[in-house]
């Protein structure tokens, strides 16, 4: 068994090439697959508006300068 990628000899690399290959279609099939399928899904913007001014004042806090 090769511990080291340096001394690793071609079928290693080849393995290790193959096995991220396989887990970066997995993760990339999962992605898609989790995506809603509603083809109708339209983004809407929901608009804030300003209330009532407030004023807040506290004494309790510290300043440090």
């Amino acid at each position: 068994m090769n511990h080291s990628i340096h001394s690793a000899d071609r079928s290693t690399h080849l393995k290790i090439v193959v096995v991220a290959l396989v887990a970066g279609i997995a993760v990339a099939a999962f992605g898609i697959s989790a995506r809603t399928s509603s083809s109708d899904y339209t983004q809407t913007a929901h608009v804030v508006k300003a209330g009532k001014l407030m004023t807040v004042t506290s004494s309790n806090t510290s300043l440090v300068r």
